[in-house]
């Protein structure tokens, strides 16, 4: 046994012509994996959470950014299709409610009644047709010849008379829509006028100003406000789809760099190879130490 041992010593002395106290470190490195940041980047832009089922990341993820792709595009269609009827809706009561020949009628024989201590002929913008804002009139047969298919509403001033002719009507677009609820100098084309009217004051930032209105332009009013209220929210809603689109993106090459480092980091395998120092042993060799770090 003895002799074995010393044969066994010197096979590793001839082997390995080492100090008792020195080492040998090899270091392997395996070759990192690719990885393309772009890819999940792409794949969110075009679809959110497709980044992160890319990356493998938590499936909450995931189903986050596909839970506000889908409640965004859900909320657009509803309330724009909501907004929609309802502009359908305060047209039509506008169309029936307000017309030209009112409108003129009113300028030229003004309501006689007093409200608050004002008369009609108190209010400038009501003393006239024409003003600061106009509505489009269209014309046909001779007027057309004449004037031009399309004039403004300015023109009633010097001919009241065209109220009455079939061959005038008022184009109802959405300038015409907005004017006829906007701006007091309308306020005489609306059915409930002559025995409704009144006026209210409006808090400006410097100033106040008196508005005048009728129940029916309120209602009016009203109803563009809820049907502007449902297109803004549609709006929100497609802004929120494109934040959507637009984070998954950036979530997604963030985490995938995150994982390309990390990746690297445990793709670098350390070993050590060393001799173990043993007093005892006339070489002072105890043996051999492996260690291995990953």
């Amino acid at each position: 046994m003895l002799k074995f041992f010393l044969i066994f010593n010197l096979f590793i002395i001839l082997a390995i012509p080492l100090n008792a106290q020195d080492s040998t470190s090899v270091v392997i490195m395996d070759e990192p994996e690719i990885q393309y940041p772009g890819k999940p980047l792409i794949m969110s832009l075009v679809l959110p959470g497709a980044g992160q089922l890319y990356n493998k990341s938590p499936l909450w993820k995931t189903a986050a950014f596909v839970g506000v792709e889908v409640g965004s595009i859900l909320s657009w269609q509803y309330f724009a299709k909501k907004a929609e009827r309802l502009q359908d809706d305060y047209e039509s009561y506008a169309d029936l409610n307000w017309n030209i020949a009112n409108w003129v009628d009113n300028w030229k024989n003004p309501p006689g009644n007093t409200i608050e201590g004002m008369e009609w002929d108190n209010f400038s913008a009501l003393k006239h047709i024409s003003g600061t804002h106009d509505l489009t009139l269209h014309l046909t047969g001779t007027l057309a010849d004449e004037f031009g298919q399309f004039v403004s509403s300015d023109i009633l001033e010097t001919h009241t008379d065209w109220v009455d002719s079939a061959s005038v009507s008022v184009v109802r677009n959405l300038h015409y829509y907005e004017n006829i609820g906007k701006y007091d100098q309308f306020v005489g084309g609306w059915e409930d006028v002559k025995s409704d009217w009144f006026w209210d004051e409006k808090k400006l930032e410097d100033s106040t100003e008196l508005v005048i209105k009728t129940p029916m332009k309120v209602d009016y009013l009203d109803q563009r406000y809820v049907s502007n209220q449902m297109k803004s929210i549609a709006k929100y809603s497609i802004t929120t789809l494109l934040f959507n689109h637009v984070f998954s993106g950036l979530e997604a090459v963030l985490t995938s760099q995150k994982k390309a480092r990390k990746q690297q980091d445990t793709n670098e395998v350390e070993t050590d190879l060393s001799l173990v120092y043993n007093p005892i042993n006339r070489t002072g060799i105890g043996g051999i130490s492996l260690t291995i770090n990953f």
